[in-house]
């Protein structure tokens, strides 16, 4: 009985210290993820490193989290456990093994499903703050029709057919430019049919292509990777011109 209680007691220690250092890791892998982040001083440099690798640290976090809560979990009960006997003790392992598992799932569930929203809106400011010139002015970010006099003809190309949007930043003071290049289908957008943004594009085909008569038709097909639900909206492909290349 000694035996057993020394065991259970020096086994809560250790459940204890684990907890603690799980909590710990957790918080380090956030604040470390923020201080990359904050090194990054180029704004379009920053955009694309939140975006391919915000949602991956938040959830190596809550693994952590997750694991935090399991192992203090196996503390809970020990007076029961030296009374009645050490079985109770592999319930209590195999009881919250189970609840990893399940936590596991449905946390991964959500941070898929709620935390796109969240990025979405981070992504939005990073991309929408104006930018700086070298020669310190705040550049204007052109709209749509103003832009594409900014664009040559690939890049006009790649905004149809690629799924690539473009933002050109001017500073009206000294003409200086800066074109950033934004991807459009490493972004999830909101379902229709389930409301959750998971719905990003799948492929994409020529449906008609251009002629110097008429213009063609890019079929998108998205994939919500949460329902399932599948969308395709056709974009006109403007006509080619005597100059592309």
């Amino acid at each position: 009985m000694e035996t057993t209680s020394t065991f259970l007691s020096t086994w809560d220690q250790y459940m204890y210290v684990g907890s603690v250092m799980c909590i710990a890791l957790g918080v380090l892998i956030l604040l470390y993820h923020e201080f990359k982040v904050f090194q990054i001083k180029d704004l379009k440099e920053k955009y694309d490193y939140v975006n391919l690798n915000e949602i991956k640290y938040f959830w190596y976090s809550m693994m952590a989290f997750i694991a935090a809560v399991v192992i203090y979990a196996n503390t809970i009960a020990t007076e029961k456990i030296a009374r009645e006997g050490t079985r109770w003790f592999f319930v209590r392992i195999f009881v919250t093994a189970g609840f990893a598992v399940i936590a596991y799932f449905v946390f991964y569930s959500l941070v898929r499903i709620y935390y796109p929203r969240q990025l979405e809106k981070r992504l939005a400011r990073l991309r929408n703050t104006p930018r700086i010139s070298p020669a310190g002015n705040a550049m204007r970010k052109l709209s749509e029709s103003e832009e594409q006099h900014h664009l040559d003809e690939s890049q006009r190309a790649d905004g149809v057919i690629h799924s690539i949007d473009y933002d050109v930043w001017v500073d009206e003071a000294t003409g200086f430019k800066k074109i950033e290049k934004y991807p459009a289908y490493q972004h999830a957008e909101e379902c229709s049919e389930c409301g959750y943004f998971t719905m990003s594009i799948a492929r994409e085909e020529i449906e008609k292509a251009p002629t110097f008569g008429e213009p063609g038709v890019l079929l998108k097909h998205y994939k919500c990777s949460y329902c399932g639900h599948r969308e395709q909206h056709e974009i006109t492909v403007a006509k080619l011109s005597a100059n592309a290349v």
